[in-house]
């Protein structure tokens, strides 16, 4: 590791917000304007291996943060998502950890602030029972305390049989051609219960829904029989 006397600090030239430090007239590392305030930086500064040591993991822990950040303009992300995303990028332990801790004490990084938002946008886009929705948030690394609180909100979850009602509604012309009630029953409920609803919920709206669908085909089967009768 480069150690002695920063001789100079230069802007790159494709990135003004990035500064090349060159130690004893040699190219040491290029860092960011955020490194060089946080490390006190300057020509004349002596700097020891250990000195320089540090400032690589200062840099490292800066560029994680700001892929962090890239990461996080699409949609919030759980801190599950974000450390599995840096890991990905090769980033250290160290690094992800320092660039975590500065999102959460900005408030850009919040699991039970994600975990609202992602049940919110479910319920309002694409609805779905507390099953899939514990599961989804497992899934994102969401702990189960913080989740059991969210998915007891029922402001915030909604009327589990509204939200099937909706769904086995939109879904039904896809399975109105079922040639029995338990072939219904198998596709509809199948339907239903892969999105996370429980059988207490969905048994209503199929027996509702097959007595439609039924009395429906035979209106239909009368209506031909008098169209060729005459």
């Amino acid at each position: 590791m480069p150690a002695g006397k920063i001789t100079a600090l230069r802007a790159q030239a494709k990135d003004p917000q990035r500064v090349n430090v060159f130690v004893e007239g040699e190219f040491a590392i290029g860092v960011s304007l955020t490194t060089i305030t946080k490390t006190g930086l300057h020509v004349g500064k002596q700097i020891s291996a250990e000195e320089f040591a540090k400032l690589e993991q200062t840099e490292s822990s800066d560029k994680a943060y700001l892929a962090a950040l890239r990461f996080l303009e699409a949609r919030p992300r759980s801190i599950a998502e974000v450390r599995t995303r840096l890991g990905r990028k090769d980033f250290a332990p160290e690094a992800i950890d320092a660039a975590i801790a500065r999102l959460a004490e900005l408030d850009l990084l919040d699991d039970a602030a994600f975990a609202r938002y992602w049940v919110e946008n479910r319920q309002a886009y694409r609805p779905r029972g507390a099953g899939a929705l514990r599961d989804e948030l497992r899934r994102k690394g969401i702990n189960a305390d913080v989740t059991a609180e969210i998915l007891n909100d029922d402001a915030l979850t909604g009327d589990e049989s509204a939200g099937a009602w909706g769904l086995a509604r939109g879904a039904l012309r896809k399975y109105a051609d079922s040639r029995d009630r338990n072939t219904f029953i198998r596709r509809m409920g199948g339907y239903l219960q892969r999105r996370g609803y429980t059988f207490e919920v969905i048994r209503p709206i199929i027996d509702q829904l097959w007595a439609e669908v039924s009395t429906a085909t035979e209106e239909d089967l009368e209506a031909e029989d008098e169209s060729q009768g005459s």
